[in-house]
């Protein structure tokens, strides 16, 4: 039970010592800014919770959210308006996840591999689709997705609030759900129930590509620039969030409150140490470190309980 507390018990620690060690954290502009910052990670670790549970991983979302922005961003400066530029991007990440879906399940390729694969695909895609350069020419009212408030509370914060919702009656809720923790949990099982195991694996990593291409249209919207460059090392950061939320890399565990608690976890430990003044060469090492010990905490967990 302690252990299934922990990320709950990390987060509030981590809370309560920033708030301390530095007065510049407990103030209005900063929580605002921290929550902005982190949507993107915790929107994409959403989507990389479902394909872990189903026994997968992703490691091209960094490029899909690249590729997302892009397209979109570029919808816009060619005319089209912000809904479509917005609907763009999505769209644009549910095909690149559904192709992982479909290459991981149909051609019988690990999902390590496949996704390794495509990290580098859309990734060049995208470069070559812009010639290197970012796209500048975005409507002004783009900025409300990513900038905008409602009721005194960032319009992002609306958005993961809609998204964690949804995920979670996706998981607890729906055949789907039910499904692709019975395929992470024992894929062989899985078959012999009679499930779809290509077809619920594939709906997994498309849905996983719809939540990364409207956190690169967010990501996108807060730098009013589509960066075929952006995103890189966010795979690491949204695999580190759904692991330390109490997620499993061998699949039939995770949790749509654990994972936002992991993302903030690590929201907070690169708001912190950017206030302490800590060099982001020792947050990358802090990270490696965290994901190691939420790994090695899970695997003792497992041994214990088995």
């Amino acid at each position: 039970m302690i252990q299934r507390l922990l990320p709950f018990l990390t987060l509030i620690a981590l809370f309560t010592g920033l708030s301390i060690a530095t007065p510049n954290f407990l103030t209005a502009l900063n929580l605002s800014s921290v929550v902005r910052q982190t949507a993107v990670i915790n929107i994409m670790a959403l989507g990389m919770t479902m394909v872990i549970i189903a026994g997968g991983i992703d490691l091209s979302v960094g490029s899909i959210l690249a590729m997302a922005g892009l397209l979109g961003t570029m919808a816009m400066s060619k005319g089209a308006g912000v809904h479509v530029g917005v609907l763009t991007g999505i769209a644009a990440g549910m095909l690149c996840g559904f192709i992982n879906g479909f290459l991981a399940t149909r051609l019988k390729i690990n999902p390590f591999i496949v996704t390794l694969g495509t990290l580098g695909i859309v990734r060049g895609l995208a470069l070559l689709i812009s010639n290197g350069l970012p796209v500048h020419d975005i409507p002004r009212p783009f900025a409300y997705l990513g900038e905008g408030t409602v009721l005194f509370v960032p319009f992002v914060l609306w958005v993961l609030v809609a998204c964690a919702v949804a995920v979670h009656m996706i998981l607890e809720h729906t055949r789907l759900g039910r499904y692709a923790f019975a395929i992470g949990s024992n894929p062989d099982a899985a078959v012999y129930a009679g499930v779809n195991t290509a077809m619920v694996t594939t709906a997994v990593y498309t849905l996983c590509g719809l939540l990364t291409g409207l956190a690169g249209m967010i990501e996108a919207s807060r730098l009013m620039t589509g960066q075929p460059t952006a995103g890189q090392g966010y795979e690491l950061s949204a695999i580190a969030a759904v692991v330390i939320g109490g997620g499993s890399l061998r699949g039939g565990e995770g949790t749509v409150a654990g994972t936002l608690v992991g993302a903030f976890i690590m929201g907070l430990l690169s708001n912190g140490s950017d206030l302490l003044g800590i060099s982001p060469y020792v947050q990358q090492a802090i990270v490696g470190a965290v994901i190691i010990l939420a790994v090695a905490v899970d695997e003792f967990r497992k041994r214990k309980t088995g």
